[in-house]
């Protein structure tokens, strides 16, 4: 059994920790599990953590500094024997619980053979738990688990007995020696014995039930004729799961403490294995919730549950089938070209082609050719004649992506097209009929551009038929998480991956950030996690989410006069700022929307 030897300051007597957990804290403070009052030791100095086959020591802080066999560091893969030097203390690390030697033995070949027995019971629990890691059913784990655990320990029959919500006792798996499983297993076990390590947290041998002081007027050992009996609890980061029970109804095989140093050994690592068994199978089941609920609240290739999406959902069923030009406002990274392509999806066009250009992305000089196409020798380096993207989308849909930067000159041709729905090529005088339907998307205010002279009025009013706006992802707070746990879930599934989901902290960060580059920003940060972290939980961290990014929850009173000051300028500007009409349509007094516009101008805030 692994143990920390060690003598406490002042004292002669040495002090030895058997190390049974998966973490096992060292310092000065009360909380911890090793505490040694030593004035050169931090309250919190260093953390011991067992991964089923190493321990690892690793200090707190800086101001913890930690020796090993002489040796300053930080962290460390400790060996057996390795001294550990605290402040003015020195610990000694051995793997195995040095053995007695039997009466029937020699004191040489004693030791030497049970020491092989404990080294080699250890080797077989380090290639089982590389075995189990490989597993993915949640019900072969456990019961590969439990049957392990009765061949090691020679029980008769074993149960994984799991805390549930409401502290409920579930039976996980129950199995015997022959590698079966046991029914009615919750009935075959002593619940005295259960309620005792599930309070205590400790790991519990009966070596003899009957004759046991403490146990032997149990009501359940009397029924069960119970000889032997150990339980350990399962314990994951100071978090009780459960506890491993094992019994013996023959007096021949009652347990030793041999026995329990085994099992307590090998419960530390049933914790790990059985905790992270437990978040894949949930993991799982959150998948397949997951999908069901995309499936419900997908449009296409587009996700999205709040009401300013519905309602875009409901225009876009509206309008696909018509012949009328789409105007998409929005924020940069919002989806438009994905609506885009549902427009066209779901128009009589789907069949045709669906062609986008960007018109910020492309030289002036060359936008013209790119769009109408150009004769041979129309230019230097017009060696063919070539068709434009309104000739490839011929019978189908041209989507012209960031509009609102294409220069004035080409605007005036972009509305013959609009109008004649013919193209003529840069060097030729003749036009060409074609059947295209034009869907364009913008980040600018197209009306604003139009009044500042940077946009035609005509091509303006000409393709502002139908304008659907697309909010940003900071005022989608019902997407935003379903948008990320699907692109999770596509993400992991691409870069091959185990599955993974986002802790609740990283959810609600996930909603109070603002997404400046709203859905690609997300996804970058999504696919950035999955590829770096090796954790299954997602935390804000793994997200680049830091606390300072975070839009700090506004109080009700603020929240109700930002939402106050915004819709009086709405009503404002509705009425060409007529204040005495926008008062009378607000039901208010005209001197209450003078106060509110004296109030903006004296603080120096902006107009929303």
């Amino acid at each position: 059994m692994p143990t920390l030897v060690y003598r406490k300051p002042g004292q002669q007597d040495f002090a030895t920790v058997t190390l049974h957990k998966s973490m096992t804290s060292i310092g000065s403070g009360l909380e911890n599990d090793v505490r040694i009052r030593d004035p050169e030791i931090e309250e919190s100095h260093a953390v011991l953590h067992f991964d089923g086959s190493t321990f690892t020591l690793k200090a707190v802080s800086r101001k913890a500094p930690v020796l090993i066999n002489g040796k300053t560091t930080k962290k460390k893969t400790l060996e057996h024997g390795d001294e550990i030097r605290l402040g003015h203390t020195l610990l000694t690390f051995n793997l195995l619980t040095p053995p007695q030697p039997q009466r029937s033995e020699t004191p040489e070949r004693g030791p030497a053979r049970d020491g092989r027995q404990a080294m080699e019971q250890l080797r077989r629990l380090v290639a089982f738990s590389e075995q189990l890691l490989q597993r993915n059913d949640l019900g072969d784990v456990l019961e590969a688990l439990m049957d392990h655990i009765i061949e090691i320990t020679r029980a008769e029959k074993g149960m994984l007995i799991l805390v549930e919500q409401g502290e409920q006792l579930a039976v996980k798996v129950a199995r015997n020696l022959h590698r079966e499983n046991v029914q009615n297993a919750l009935a075959q076990v002593s619940d005295s014995i259960i309620t005792k390590v599930l309070r205590s947290r400790r790991p519990l041998i009966v070596s003899d039930a009957l004759q046991d002081d403490e146990f032997n007027a149990s009501q359940s050992v009397i029924n069960l004729s119970l000889c032997s009996v150990m339980c350990v609890p399962l314990l994951d980061k100071g978090a009780l799961m459960g506890v491993l029970y094992v019994g013996n109804s023959n007096v021949a095989n009652l347990f030793t403490q041999e026995h329990l140093e085994l099992l307590t050994i090998f419960a530390a690592q049933a914790s790990l294995l059985i905790a992270n068994a437990l978040l894949l199978n949930a993991l799982r089941l959150d998948n397949q919730l997951l999908n069901r609920r995309l499936a419900d609240l997908r449009f296409g290739e587009i996700i999205g549950a709040c009401d300013a999406m519905r309602e875009i959902f409901r225009k876009i069923e509206r309008v696909a089938a018509t012949p009328v030009s789409i105007l998409i406002q929005g924020e940069t990274g919002t989806g438009k070209e994905l609506i885009a392509r549902e427009l066209h999806n779901r128009s009589e066009r789907a069949s045709g082609p669906f062609i986008t250009i960007n018109c910020g992305a492309i030289p002036e000089n060359l936008l013209e050719s790119e769009l109408f196409g150009h004769v041979k020798g129309a230019f230097t380096g017009a060696i063919a004649n070539k068709p434009g993207r309104f000739h490839q989308a011929h019978k189908g849909t041209i989507f012209l992506d960031e509009l609102g930067e294409m220069p004035l000159n080409l605007q005036v041709k972009l509305l013959r097209v609009l109008q004649e729905r013919v193209v003529t090529r840069v060097g030729d005088t003749r036009p060409e009929s074609i059947d295209i339907r034009v869907v364009a998307a913008t980040n600018k205010r197209l009306d604003e551009e139009v009044r500042d002279g940077r946009f035609r009025e005509d091509l303006f009013y000409r393709l502002n038929v139908v304008t659907l706006h697309l909010p940003p992802l900071r005022e989608r707070d019902d997407d935003i998480v379903l948008i990320g746990n699907y692109l999770l879930k596509r993400f992991c599934e691409e870069f091959h991956v185990g599955a993974k989901t986002f802790s609740p902290e990283a959810a609600i960060a996930m909603k109070k950030y603002a997404w400046p580059g709203n859905i690609r920003q997300l996804e970058n940060r999504i696919k950035k996690a999955v590829i770096l972290s090796d954790r299954a939980l997602l935390t804000p961290a793994d997200l680049d989410l830091q606390p300072e990014d975070l839009e700090e929850v506004m109080n009700l009173n603020d929240a109700r006069e930002r939402f106050q000051r915004r819709y009086v300028h709405e009503i404002l500007a509705r009425n060409n700022g007529n204040r005495t009409k926008t008062a009378r349509d607000l039901g208010v007094d005209p001197r209450t929307i003078f106060r509110y516009l004296e109030r903006e101008k004296e603080s120096g805030e902006p107009e929303l």
